[in-house]
């Protein structure tokens, strides 16, 4: 049993170390949705992820025995750069099991921490499998991401800071992967303010938690699938199941989708560089999954390690979806001068060119035609109109992509 006294003996070991992270007020979601909305910003924390809380309060309270025989864990990645961190602390060392998938970033992560890397399998529960063989075989002891007292109990020291800011919040808005973060979030909260709502969010391609919280009983799924890659967990805990049928109030889900737009969101609007995991309780505030209005609501944001390849395709399908970048594919006459008079149509409609690909080889295309494929930076969906409407009156078969 975990309590609020296990919280705060946590609350003491993480003094010094992990940082009390900024707290804000949300100004844009707030007023969009008449209420007072917050954001507990652990992407900010030492080493970019709430997950240092748990794995330092961990590590803190093992034997000196334990530590000197090193320490083993699963991660997709941030639990495993919160324990290379803590193991490096404490002087001892760390070995952590890594999905092949993992970001580099948080594998180099990991790595600048002096811990061991191992990558295995296609998802956490893979990698899991085998550094449970290899704590036993080697006997290490293994710190399990979530489904550990004093992982939870450090987790939830983030409810202690969050209420000491705002005590009389109405709701605090949680990620939910393995359920550790939620856990102790929740017993936290909970204890200090009965009356609050806690409501829990996973990825629409990880929602074992959530369909087990429906049906109060334990359902893995058979894959998970989602650009949240830290609460990408496959099967359900039975243990961390009790606690949060018995703390949370709710659990709604959001899609990969609705994730990418927040992470936009907090880039542009916040300036916070925010993973997909990070992001999903801002994405059910912004897409409405939760009821909030004129209320008080923390999101909190749990981790801002993504790697940028990932932040790349998010940013480039933002600006599409918002109408500031267009794709086109033109058919024109293969001669000289065809792409000059193409673009001057551009020019004249203000339309910057970033990208563009000349196709006369394709199988689709009648003899001396070719296919422009085209990038544009553009200023909104009035100004796409207009380039279309010029294309057209221009004679140009064309199709937007």
């Amino acid at each position: 049993m975990i309590t609020i006294s296990n919280i705060k003996e946590a609350e003491k070991n993480l003094d010094g170390v992990a940082l009390n992270t900024p707290f804000s007020k949300a100004p844009i979601l707030s007023e969009t949705f008449n209420s007072e909305i917050y954001f507990k910003k652990e992407n900010l924390q030492l080493t970019g992820s709430f997950k240092l809380r748990g794995a330092f309060n961990r590590v803190a309270n093992l034997s000196q025995d334990k530590k000197d025989r090193g320490v083993v864990a699963a991660s997709a990645g941030n639990h495993a750069q919160g324990l290379a961190y803590s193991a490096q602390h404490f002087g001892c060392e760390a070995t952590i099991f890594m999905p092949e998938a993992t970001p580099l970033t948080k594998v180099s992560g990991v790595k600048s921490y002096g811990a061991n890397v191992i990558l295995h399998g296609e998802n956490f529960d893979e990698a899991y499998e085998a550094a449970m063989k290899f704590s036993e075989e080697k006997n290490k002891e293994f710190i399990h991401p979530f489904a550990d007292d004093d992982v939870i109990a450090g987790q939830g020291t983030i409810a202690i800071e969050i209420l000491e800011k705002v005590p009389d919040l109405k709701q605090l808005i949680v990620p939910i992967g393995g359920g550790g973060l939620i856990a102790g979030i929740a017993i936290a909260a909970k204890s200090i303010n009965p009356d609050i709502k806690i409501v829990g969010v996973v990825a629409s391609g990880a929602k074992a938690m959530k369909e087990s919280y429906r049906s109060q009983i334990p359902i893995d799924s058979v894959a998970v699938r989602t650009i949240a890659d830290g609460i990408a967990v496959r099967d359900v805990t039975p243990k961390l199941l009790d606690i949060i049928i018995d703390y949370v109030d709710d659990i709604v889900e959001v899609n990969d989708n609705e994730i990418a737009n927040a992470i936009l969101f907090l880039l542009e609007k916040h300036k916070l560089v925010v993973e997909g995991a990070g992001a999903v309780a801002t994405a059910a505030i912004m897409h409405e999954k939760v009821e909030i209005e004129d209320s008080k609501v923390c999101a909190v944001i749990s981790g801002g390690n993504i790697d940028v390849t990932m932040l790349s395709q998010i940013i480039e399908k933002g600006l599409v979806k918002s109408n500031r970048k267009m794709n086109l594919v033109i058919t024109l006459m293969d001669k000289p001068g065809s792409l000059t008079h193409l673009t001057e149509i551009f020019k004249l409609c203000s339309a910057n060119i970033v990208q563009i690909d000349y196709d006369r080889n394709s199988i689709k295309l009648e003899f001396g035609e070719a296919h422009i494929t085209i990038a544009l930076e553009t200023k909104g969906e009035e100004h796409q109109k207009l380039i279309r409407e010029k294309l057209k009156q221009n004679g140009y078969r064309f199709k937007q992509i």
